[in-house]
């Protein structure tokens, strides 16, 4: 059964908190959250990018930007801006957009059940990203990055945390600039705790990374690099929970730089044995499994894969493996997306519009849209022990982070 405590978070306090919460670290780059940080020192992306603090010539991941993190997260706490809750909590953390909303609940879990497969994987990690989350952990000692994990429907949890919403006052509740609403309530009686903690030790058996893997990974390895140093707290990462019932999953577009030594033109006849390519007047966001969007040379395609084309099995079916193995490999030569630097991952959030920018600025050669995975393809894949091609799953709205920090020591 999932194992999962309260704890002492690491807050802004009420008046700092739309300063200080940031999205998160990595759904922007480094001049965007230049950007998104001017005016503002108190943004948490001043400790989850801190590299906007540094000369430009500083690389991402030298470790003069974890020192900058470790000293800009001092500086919050010494200046009163964040502050430790006194005793553990658990948090509900609400998230509405576009008139939907879900609700989750913050926590910390354990790291033996990451490592005994209790929360189950669905992606493998890539590793320079892992490598990045581990340093960040090491030296600030704060895990910063929420762990978004699934759950199948518990209504008995639904029922304790709907009632905690409607009777007591919410500690934080903003709208943020992107128009999505955050409200956040702290649980902190006992009775109440304990209630929540017992339905997961005996009631869920097991949880599902949503979105997070690299910040699993990292807490994980974090805490076996510790070892006997290892604090109570390196045993536990921060996470938040989120029911099934309430999750969407968007599509998550793949572009890459070059076409592999081909034209275009080479390129989509080679295509044409496995799918069938027709030209489309206008960006092609596919409705249906097994339709893709293809845009290279200025030009939108609509590829629906031909019958036999995929296997039927959990991870054979989707259509990260159908592009991955009958494009990406066998055309582009692309065999391993985690380590193969010549493909990015762009999230639906931003449109197909950013797939065209990308193109048409000759900084990626083609692009491709996809049908999203559903939440029940990914719980089918993690209880089968595969895993999907990495960046399968986008998951909006998303938990903005430096409003809820679990610190390690």
């Amino acid at each position: 059964m999932a194992s999962i405590s309260p704890f002492k978070a690491l807050r802004p306090k009420p008046e700092n908190a739309v300063q200080v919460a940031s999205r998160p670290y990595d759904v922007l780059n480094s001049d965007e959250a230049q950007i998104e940080v001017k005016g503002n020192p108190f943004s948490f992306l001043h400790v989850t990018k801190s590299e906007i603090d540094l000369p430009v010539d500083v690389h991402q991941y030298s470790s003069l930007v974890y020192e900058k993190a470790k000293e800009n997260i001092e500086s919050l706490i010494h200046k009163g801006i964040l502050l430790r809750e006194a005793k553990p909590c658990y948090y509900i953390y609400q998230l509405v957009m576009d008139g939907r909303s879900q609700t989750g609940l913050v926590c910390i879990s354990s790291v033996d059940d990451y490592d005994n497969d209790i929360i189950k994987k669905h992606e493998f990690t890539r590793p320079e990203k892992e490598n990045d989350r581990i340093q960040h952990i090491s030296i600030t000692g704060a895990q910063t990055g929420n762990v978004f994990l699934a759950f199948r429907h518990n209504q008995p949890l639904d029922n304790i945390i709907e009632n905690w919403k409607k009777d007591h006052v919410a500690v934080y509740d903003f709208t943020a600039d992107d128009a999505i609403r955050h409200t956040i309530w702290i649980v902190d009686e006992q009775d109440t705790i304990q209630a929540i903690t017992s339905i997961f030790t005996e009631q869920i058996p097991q949880t599902y990374i949503a979105d997070g893997h690299h910040r699993a990974a990292s807490a994980a390895k974090v805490r076996k690099a510790l070892g006997d140093h290892a604090t109570p707290e390196a045993s536990w990462f921060l996470t938040t929970l989120f029911p099934s019932s309430q999750l969407k999953i968007m599509d998550y577009n793949r572009v890459v730089k070059d076409l592999n030594g081909l034209t275009h033109e080479i390129l989509i006849e080679k295509i044409k044995q496995d799918f069938d390519v027709e030209l489309a007047a206008k960006a092609v966001s596919p409705n249906t499994l097994h339709e893709f969007g293809m845009y290279v040379k200025g030009q939108w395609y609509k590829l629906n894969a031909k019958p036999g084309t995929w296997k039927d099995d959990p991870i054979g079916v989707l259509d990260v493996t159908l592009l991955s193995e009958k494009i990406l490999e066998k055309h582009l030569g692309i065999a391993d997306q985690r380590t193969d630097k010549r493909i990015d991952f762009v999230g639906g959030i931003r449109g197909l519009g950013e797939l065209e920018k990308r193109v048409d600025s000759g900084e990626m050669a083609i692009a491709f849209s996809l049908y999203p995975v559903s939440i029940e393809q990914l719980f089918d894949i993690a209880d089968s022990g595969n895993v999907m091609p990495p960046k399968s799953t986008w998951f909006e709205p998303k938990l903005r982070d430096g409003l809820l920090t679990h610190l390690i020591y």
